[in-house]
């Protein structure tokens, strides 16, 4: 395959992979607590072959690279819900949340509820984790109150705190799905107020998702075409040097 090729392929999967996060993006713009991402490219460059082989050096290639997808973790905008359960953080940190293996995951979501067991739990069923682990209601606790640390109140007293872990470098986290990620060594954040009654919008903002991805149809279509031209003049050349005679 021609080098053309190779350069032009290049673009066209890192442009693919581009078009699959935007489309991701649009899909959770809804999405409670939900954080848009991008690619991150460089320019990665590459011989044809070893100058040894050749009288004069050989010209470098610069080929496309998607080498890592960030994540933005800025605040989204809130929605007032009235529903004492309904959590947001406002400024850094993430709820924790427990697996089914017992190990721990972390969330912007706060649409919590509480189960058939009276358990503290996810949409999804996982259990909220306080500082005292998992927190179960009864009938007796009446009303739910929560503070801006976090600490739970009801008619019995205070019964507990919801847990906030936040972590040095959030790109390390790891995306599990279902809005969850995974991180190692969670800290306590230093500025964070628990807001009772709200949720946290997805801070895509639709109208550049479709910028971007008008954009990347472009782009992706002008290297499309770039390589038919290539093919075309390629078929030219052969049909013009087969009439030459010898």
């Amino acid at each position: 395959m021609e080098n053309v090729h190779l350069i032009g392929l290049s673009r066209q999967s890192a442009l693919r992979n581009q078009l699959d996060v935007v489309a991701n993006n649009m899909a959770n713009i809804n999405t409670t607590g939900f954080k848009s991402q991008r690619l991150l490219f460089e320019e990665y460059l590459m011989p044809v072959a070893e100058a040894t082989e050749f009288q004069t050096p050989d010209e470098t290639l610069s080929y496309v690279l998607d080498y890592q997808s960030i994540t933005d973790f800025d605040t989204g905008a809130f929605k007032m819900t009235g529903n004492d359960l309904d959590l947001a953080i406002e400024g850094e940190g993430f709820f924790v949340v427990q697996m089914g293996d017992g190990t721990e995951a972390y969330t912007r979501d706060g649409a919590f509820v509480i189960d058939q067991n009276g358990q503290l739990v996810t949409s999804d069923g996982r259990p909220v984790m306080t500082t005292g682990g998992p927190i179960t209601f009864s009938t007796e606790d009446g009303s739910v109150e929560i503070a801006k640390d976090g600490t739970i109140s009801t008619e019995l007293g205070i019964r507990g705190v919801i847990r906030v872990a936040s972590f040095e470098d959030p790109q390390e986290l790891e995306k599990q799905g279902d809005n969850l990620y995974r991180g190692e060594n969670p800290g306590i954040p230093q500025r964070f107020n628990v807001v009772q009654g709200a949720l946290e919008r997805s801070n895509v903002e639709g109208v550049y998702q479709v910028t971007q991805l008008i954009e990347v149809t472009r782009a992706y279509e002008s290297i499309t075409k770039m390589l038919k031209d290539v093919n075309d003049l390629r078929q030219q050349a052969i049909q013009v040097l087969g009439k030459l005679e010898a």
